[in-house]
């Protein structure tokens, strides 16, 4: 991608949270460069098509090798769940949970953990 090609980071207020605790602000710190990286340099239609196609992986292949693509979901809806909980209100927080559960148990039935 040409340098001119990059997009801008996205409109907001902060990129940190105001008066955050340890460990958020830790997240929110190392998350920043890969944050910036996907945001400009990645095509848009990239994230989500990788997304979808380890969903699939995870859905479709009943053994250990959907757990694999499970864990990976899991840990990229993991990582913008956490990063994006200050701003949410309470049903999409609700929706986070349910999807980082859902994700979690199909992991969990592709490993064996529990009869699928």
């Amino acid at each position: 991608m040409a340098s001119h090609d990059k997009r801008p980071l996205p409109q907001g207020e902060r990129f940190f949270t105001e008066g955050a605790s340890g460990l958020r602000k830790a997240v929110e710190r190392r998350s920043a460069v890969p944050m910036a990286y996907l945001f400009t340099q990645v095509p848009r239609w990239v994230p989500p098509v990788v997304l979808v196609v380890l969903l699939l992986t995870a859905l479709a292949v009943a053994n250990p090798l959907g757990g694999v693509a499970a864990l990976a979901v899991l840990a990229f809806i993991g990582w913008l769940a956490f990063l994006s909980w200050p701003s949410l209100g309470a049903g999409a927080k609700v929706l986070r949970v349910a999807m980082v559960l859902f994700v979690a148990a199909v992991a969990a039935t592709r490993f064996g953990l529990i009869p699928g």
